[in-house]
């Protein structure tokens, strides 16, 4: 149970309605706030709104997708999002990821693994608020070409900006305040994302190393900045 005095709030963006009852009863059994949402148009009205603390979000619903729901979330809102959908193809869950998304649980689920995840979605949600509003104006950091500008939230190359989700943003902090410190997926998911145990995925660590190479390097397939240290894990060079 949430021993918070104000409880969170979650939206849940669900179209089979048995699962989203199922979703809402145990979100709510668990010391939640929840709503459901049965259409993306809906979703995407709703999540705009600034109520909640989390998403839970399909892919596959009417009106509009969960891809564009929370591609258009982004554009207003870092709230999380966490998509519960049937597709489970790796693309899918890479595209989902690159629109913004901070996790990707597939169905059939576990609640208990779930839940997990949406405490730690929240909890860092919440962290990240605390630690921006208290941050201290910092000289950004230069790692060859790329530049990471903390107070702004922004990394470059060659001064120009790189469109980064915040998952990515966080990862590519991490390893340039830990340059050249080799950590393994387990690690990372620790540090990063938060997770511990059985309840990370170890594929987002990769997805994401994945799509950060596509972005900052010249030549993805021959990384500069971003290794891999064979039989341990990732970590940030200067080249």
């Amino acid at each position: 149970m949430e021993t918070t005095e104000t409880k969170k709030k979650i939206l849940v963006v669900e179209d089979e309605r048995n699962i989203a009852e199922v979703l809402k009863y145990n979100l709510v059994k668990a010391g939640y706030e929840a709503e459901i949402a049965s259409d993306g148009g809906r979703g995407l009205e709703r999540a705009v709104s600034g109520e909640f603390d989390l998403i839970l979000l399909d892919i596959m619903l009417p009106v509009m997708n969960g891809f564009d729901v929370c591609a258009h979330v982004r554009r207003v809102s870092q709230v999380p999002i966490i998509f519960v959908t049937a597709r489970e193809e790796e693309k899918d869950k890479i595209f989902g990821l690159d629109t913004g998304a901070d996790d990707y649980v597939t169905k059939p689920f576990s609640f208990k693994e779930l839940l997990a995840r949406i405490r730690v979605n929240i909890r860092r949600s919440a962290s990240e608020v605390v630690t921006e509003k208290k941050a201290e104006s910092g000289e950004p950091v230069t790692i060859g070409e790329l530049t990471i500008d903390s107070e702004r939230y922004l990394v470059t190359k060659n001064g120009e900006p790189l469109e980064l989700s915040k998952k990515d943003y966080d990862f590519l902090a991490f390893l340039a305040a830990n340059l050249g410190v080799a950590f393994s997926r387990e690690q990372l998911l620790e540090e990063v994302w938060g997770y511990e145990g059985y309840y990370g995925d170890i594929r987002n660590v990769d997805v994401t190393v994945c799509r950060l190479r596509n972005k900052i390097e010249a030549d993805p397939s021959k990384p500069e900045y971003l290794m891999t240290k064979r039989g341990i894990g990732y970590y940030l060079r200067k080249p």
